[in-house]
């Protein structure tokens, strides 16, 4: 099977799919964006999160076949250029919200869907979009500081921006 979508802005193909395999698994193996985690194969984790048409979803538990002529944007894609990181990548950088990494693509991804649609959220908010991504490294207060970073910082440049 042939698979068509469009991948972090991009029109991407990949051939001979197999029944069965995971969006996660195209993506890392396929179409070399190494950036969602392959962990625990059964959704529970969030390292694999990625958004699908404008929703974050694990991509472990999407078939690669429901992906067809769907937009993916995947952590690579988070950020505005090349040389650049996302304002909640930065955040995570800063508030050393980051130690083994393994989970911080899918934290990323959901902090940036928090941030997007809340630049205010209360720490129940954080808690609560967060849920999805496990960490064992971190203890999640640093996650908590960069999320409240990218808020602050997500709100100033809408305000600068008259939005």
């Amino acid at each position: 099977m042939r698979l068509n979508l469009t991948v972090n802005g991009e029109p991407q193909q990949a051939d001979d799919i197999w029944p069965g395999e995971s969006l996660l698994y195209v993506l890392r193996e396929r179409l070399g964006l190494p950036g969602a985690k392959n962990a625990c194969e059964q959704g529970e984790c969030g390292s694999c999160t990625v958004y699908l048409d404008g929703v974050p979803a694990c991509s472990c538990l999407v078939a690669a076949g429901q992906a067809e002529g769907h937009d993916v944007v995947t952590v690579e894609g988070l950020a505005p250029g090349e040389d650049d990181l996302h304002p909640v990548q930065e955040a995570f950088v800063e508030a050393g919200a980051v130690q083994c990494g393994f989970c911080t693509p899918g934290l990323l991804v959901a902090a940036h869907n928090l941030v997007e649609h809340n630049q205010n959220p209360s720490d129940a908010e954080i808690r609560e979009e967060l849920a999805g991504n496990l960490c064992r490294c971190t203890g999640y207060e640093k996650i908590l500081d960069a999320v409240r970073l990218a808020a602050s910082r997500t709100r100033n440049r809408k305000q600068e921006a008259g939005t």
